[in-house]
């Protein structure tokens, strides 16, 4: 079974993704930020990782960068509501730093399962 690993720090936003993904027989994996996700990612190798860009203790951006330095293979899509800033503008630098596909808050779940499916196949 395919093991999608969420890293957000926003409950709903976990529930709602895993709620989905499980319908569509994926594993699912929770983190609640980056440090979490990070040994999570260690210890269960998941095929794919969507991540929130900001998030408390160790934020997106810096999550990415280290998870493609453990394994630059990794397909990761980032998805932002923006902070101070616009999420067009995190979403941009999250894909400088390694994400495969971005996506802005709330993410349309249809065309996140294509994506999905997409990236996987």
């Amino acid at each position: 079974m395919v093991k999608i690993l969420i890293i957000d720090d926003e409950a709903p936003i976990r529930k709602m993704l895993k709620k989905l993904l499980e319908r569509n027989e994926y594993e699912v994996l929770e983190a609640v930020n980056g440090n979490q996700g990070i040994k999570l990612f260690n210890e269960q190798d998941p095929d794919l990782i969507i991540s929130d860009l900001i998030m408390p203790e160790k934020e997106g951006l810096e999550t990415i960068r280290e998870l493609k330095k453990l394994n630059p293979d990794v397909p990761i899509i980032a998805i932002s509501g923006g902070g101070i800033q616009d999420p067009k503008m995190y979403l941009d630098l999250a894909s400088k730093f390694g994400a495969i596909r971005t996506f802005a808050k709330p993410v349309d779940n249809e065309i996140l399962l294509s994506t999905i499916k997409e990236i996987l196949s």
